[in-house]
């Protein structure tokens, strides 16, 4: 159930003064960027601002508006010009189409498709971004990916996209990967999955987070009998299906509240509760804030005077 689909856009060469800004992304893509030289800043809209230097990658799973920069305010900078190189645009603030000097940043660019089911995980568990260092355990396999996909898409042969787009798919499978595997609720998420009966219930809870749910229901769901689903559900989250399900209701909602204008009575609907006091007195429980606090705390600066 954990797949992902890459697809690389950009191959970037910067130096100098640069900014380079990058639209919000339709629901069930998530951008990426892969740091193969130099540094760069990264704005999130709704976040902050993270330093990446060579060998970073970081994936923005609620797929958020952003602009990656040297984090100066780049005024001045020539603009960005776009071109092909292979099956990838190329961006650079070259001056000259004949400028041969070498970039001091490169960036490869692109954006993911979460599997089925995933899309809804990401935004209700995920925050909205993971940042993978080249360091520890994982760092000389993932300084070997980003190399290869950097050479495949640099050197543009017969069959570099392909290759380099596999290559690329690995590489985020690592880094969602080592993500869930050090996050409490992630690990869980991973251990649902990996089961055919949970894995099974986890899909259909987020494809209908608000159905009149019922462990009768959820057992059909895993072919499975309600007994036999409850304890697949302990072993791998340590919750009862109907637990679980409360929370991820909850999750779902949180991401809703701090990213979107909907109506609280229509996200309470959404998330299984007949009227917005009984979700109000559940989230509250859960997060130790009232859904009004979650949104007021998510708008921007400006709107708040």
């Amino acid at each position: 159930m954990l797949r992902v689909r890459p697809e690389l856009q950009d191959l970037c060469w910067f130096r100098g003064p640069w900014r380079s800004v990058h639209a919000r992304e339709a629901a069930g893509w998530a951008p990426f960027h892969i740091v193969t030289k130099g540094t760069c800043v990264i704005d999130i809209a709704t976040w902050r601002s993270v330093t990446l230097s060579a060998g970073d990658v970081v994936v923005l799973p609620h797929a958020d508006a952003h602009a990656l920069g040297d984090g100066s305010e780049a005024v001045g900078a020539p603009p960005v010009r776009i071109g092909a190189h292979g099956g990838v645009r190329l961006k650079t603030n070259r001056i000259a189409a004949d400028d041969s000097g070498e970039p001091e940043t490169e960036v490869i660019c692109g954006r993911l498709h979460f599997g089925p089911g995933i899309g809804s995980l990401a935004t209700a568990l995920l925050p909205p971004a993971i940042v993978m260092r080249t360091d520890g355990q994982t760092a000389t396999r993932t300084r070997a990916l980003i190399l290869a996909i950097r050479d495949e898409l640099g050197e543009a042969r017969v069959g570099s996209m392909p290759i380099a787009t596999d290559l690329a798919s690995a590489l985020l499978m690592m880094v969602l990967r080592a993500h869930l595997e050090n996050d409490r609720t992630g690990s869980r998420l991973l251990r649902l999955l990996s089961e055919a009966a949970t894995a099974r219930v986890l899909s259909a809870l987020l494809r209908e987070p608000g159905r009149a749910w019922t462990l009768d229901g959820m057992a059909a769901e895993a072919h499975v009998s309600r007994a036999t689903l409850v304890r697949a559900f302990r072993r791998a989250a340590g919750l009862a299906p109907l637990t679980f399900l409360t929370d991820l209701r909850l999750g779902l909602a949180h991401h809703r509240l701090a990213t979107s204008d909907t109506a609280l009575g229509r996200i309470a609907v959404e998330a299984g509760y007949e009227s917005p006091s009984a979700f109000s007195r559940a989230f509250l429980r859960r997060f130790g804030l009232r859904p009004g606090e979650i949104r007021r705390d998510a708008r921007p600066q400006a709107d708040r005077r």
